[in-house]
């Protein structure tokens, strides 16, 4: 089912979940995407099984490269979907994301996502088109659980992006651009999602179902606030642990100085004279007093 690029659409859409036809897989399977690097890969080469093997792939298309949403959606799923996660499915499975900006903006979507998974970029939007992600900047009616930050923090990260990736700003893709995700496996596409809005992604514990996994939410991941307490717990250890070395080392001081080893001679005189009373008053109870008979001392 192919969508006119060219309608911006207003608001949610009612878009068709089916399935793509075959006649529009053998389309697509040709349509090049590129890599980290900018080099282009036809389609089916990404979705092809590894060594002949049934396999499936999951393929996530995000809007823009500087998208705070998608970003979010995907720190979620590498944080609850991990690779090492895949390894124990009985089918092999493999997930990739695909873009619509420029691919010199991969490796710092990479690094801002911490995506585990590879990325590729289709400029051209093509894929988008036929396999009918439609154009709209609706954010939807609530907030998808996947979003761990607040609107306005994202949205204020993605200007701040924007504005950093200087000339880069205008390499990220079509802001109406939304997308989904497609499950290919045995040759054809098993299940599908499009976006309806901008923060439409298929939700964690859905995709985990459907990989067969389980259907656990996904866990928290670490936020800016949880890194300053963890911050300050750490700088409190580290004073404790100063004032003790510093005690340490006045203690040495003062055992090594003239006024110290005075000081400590006199608690040693000290000592030993209240230890000399201490036996004296030992020694006197110990003999008890003297017997006197006729007027002398026994």
């Amino acid at each position: 089912m192919a969508v006119d690029p060219s309608g911006d659409f207003h608001g949610d859409i009612d878009v068709s979940d089916n399935v793509p036809s075959r006649k529009t897989l053998d389309t697509v399977n040709e349509f090049p995407v590129f890599d980290v690097n900018s080099k282009p890969h036809t389609f089916k080469s990404l979705i092809a099984s590894d060594n002949n093997e049934n396999s499936r792939t999951l393929v996530i298309f995000i809007r823009h490269f500087f998208c705070g949403n998608c970003q979010e959606y995907l720190r979620s799923l590498s944080t609850s979907i991990t690779p090492e996660a895949l390894k124990f499915l009985p089918t092999p499975t493999k997930i990739l994301v695909i873009g619509c900006g420029q691919p010199d903006l991969i490796p710092t979507y990479q690094r801002g996502t911490e995506c585990p998974y590879p990325i590729y970029a289709d400029p051209s939007k093509n894929l988008y088109a036929q396999l009918g992600m439609i154009r709209t900047l609706s954010l939807g009616p609530k907030s998808p659980e996947y979003m761990q930050y607040s609107l306005p923090s994202a949205v204020v990260r993605a200007i701040y992006q924007t504005i950093k990736a200087g000339r880069g700003a205008f390499k990220g893709g079509n802001y109406w651009q939304v997308g989904g995700e497609f499950l290919f496996e045995d040759g054809g596409v098993s299940w599908c999602h499009r976006m309806q809005n901008t923060r439409d992604h298929t939700e964690i514990p859905e995709t985990r179902r459907l990989l067969g996994l389980d259907g656990a939410k996904p866990p928290s991941r670490k936020t800016f606030s949880s890194g300053i307490r963890r911050s300050s717990s750490q700088l409190q250890r580290r004073l404790s642990d100063r004032r003790k070395s510093w005690s340490r080392s006045r203690d040495r001081a003062e055992k090594s100085s003239p006024e110290g080893s005075t000081m400590e001679k006199v608690k040693e005189d000290s000592g030993a004279e209240k230890a000399g009373e201490r036996a004296s008053e030992e020694e006197g109870k110990t003999t008890g007093p003297a017997i006197v008979t006729n007027g002398s001392a026994a």
